[in-house]
């Protein structure tokens, strides 16, 4: 969770929300005026780098709008279907959803960047997801993690530590239900946030053995059902089984976790990186976080993190203001820009830069980064969108006894080979 985390991935649905930076916004657009969308997970970094435009560029406008990730998606392919869509918008790096690049950039509704002076600077690791048939098509914000994101003072009363390997693991949550708190909250209501556990998991079961299992995938030569894509899933069935979870995870929205964990109610949740400053704002204030990368065995040394692009934006290829878009772009490019929305979403800039001031919560994501311990994330580098709805559908399904991890996976092997 884009990741994701395509990562980022990404609330429940809600209304559209829509707003201006100033009065006076012209919502059909001219000369100095900018429409801009994005996912309401990244509304924060979104607004900070707005304000900064708009301090640099005083006789500039914007229309905006927000809105889940779930409805998002559906409401761009429209838009950008009808010519409605705005010039400038959220989209994820990859493949794996209906708002990646590698869905959208065939049609020919992104316009191509890879003229811009700053593609050159894009970190190796994340290049190829920004990327379709060598061209470039966002600019990535962010840097992103999954991770056990935990509320200190919660762990510190329960008497327990980050664990670090899968026997500690199930060891905290006995501890946490044992002094009447939830060890991981956990949101599966909310779609998106079904991945997140599998996510966390499935680069120590499945990548640390085998780093090449993505290009098997595309040769044919590996499957969902036949690599350690099992063992993610029946570690996560296990640790629902052992009461790891909020009670009722299907019927738990994301909303509800991000509160439970923000008050202490719950000790921890696996969550993508970007969530973390949404708990601090809901917590009382004074509160502490920290963040340990999910084990997923008995050897501590094998634990892999998924990290990968995550907040990106791209232009629209028939945007009514292209000028000012284009600039806005570049800004976006900028150091200033990314720290500002690095920090605004807690999460790191996608390019490195020696003015960014680390939260010191995200060290474990820097440490794993540098150790090139990071995975990216899983759908980044799926074939098309059914994988990830097909793996959605799966883990609630699963939750609700109606199916058994072979069975999603076979789905999602299926979904896989589909064009």
């Amino acid at each position: 969770m884009s990741p994701v985390p395509r990562l980022t991935a990404a609330l429940a649905a809600g209304a559209l929300m829509t707003s201006a930076c100033s009065s006076g916004t012209n919502a059909s657009g001219g000369s100095d005026t900018l429409r801009v969308a994005a996912v309401a997970t990244d509304r924060a970094g979104t607004e900070a780098v707005l304000k900064a435009f708009k301090a640099k560029n005083p006789g500039v406008e914007f229309t905006t709008s927000y809105s889940d990730t779930d409805q998002y998606q559906g409401t761009l392919r429209t838009q950008l279907s009808s010519g409605t869509a705005p010039d400038v918008f959220f989209a994820w790096p990859g493949n794996g959803n209906p708002g990646a690049i590698e869905v959208l950039a065939p049609t020919g509704y992104l316009a191509d960047l890879s003229a811009r002076p700053w593609t050159s600077r894009i970190p190796a690791g994340i290049k190829p997801v920004t990327q379709v048939a060598g061209r470039t098509y966002i600019v990535p914000l962010t840097f992103v993690g999954i991770g056990g994101l935990y509320n200190k003072k919660a762990m510190d009363e329960v008497g327990a530590g980050p664990p670090a390997t899968w026997r500690e693991l199930l060891a905290f949550c006995d501890a946490a239900k044992s002094k009447g708190k939830v060890a991981f909250a956990l949101g599966n209501q909310t779609d998106w946030v079904t991945q997140l556990v599998d996510y966390a998991l499935v680069p120590t079961t499945v990548y640390a053995g085998n780093q090449n299992f993505d290009q098997r995938m595309k040769a044919g030569s590996a499957t969902f059902a036949g690599s350690g894509w099992k063992t993610a899933m029946d570690k996560y069935l296990e640790m629902n089984e052992r009461g790891c979870f909020s009670k009722d995870p299907l019927g738990t929205s994301f909303e509800t976790a991000v509160s439970q964990l923000a008050k202490g109610e719950a000790v921890a949740a696996i969550q993508v990186t970007s969530t973390l400053n949404q708990v601090k704002s809901e917590a009382p204030q004074g509160s502490a976080f920290g963040l340990f990368p999910v084990p997923a065995t008995d050897n501590a040394d094998q634990t892999r993190m998924p990290g990968a692009a995550g907040g990106a934006f791209a232009m629209n290829a028939k945007a009514k203001n292209p000028e000012l878009a284009t600039r806005f772009i570049d800004f976006l490019a900028t150091p200033e820009a990314m720290n500002l929305y690095a920090g605004a979403t807690g999460n790191l800039p996608s390019i490195p830069n020696d003015r960014f001031k680390l939260d010191p919560t995200l060290q474990p994501l820097v440490d794993f980064q540098k150790a090139n311990k990071t995975v990216p994330f899983m759908d980044q580098l799926w074939p098309n969108p059914k994988v990830q709805q097909a793996h959605f559908t799966g883990v609630q399904n699963m939750f609700a006894g109606k199916a058994d991890p072979t069975t999603v996976l076979r789905q999602m092997d299926q979904a896989y080979k589909d064009k």
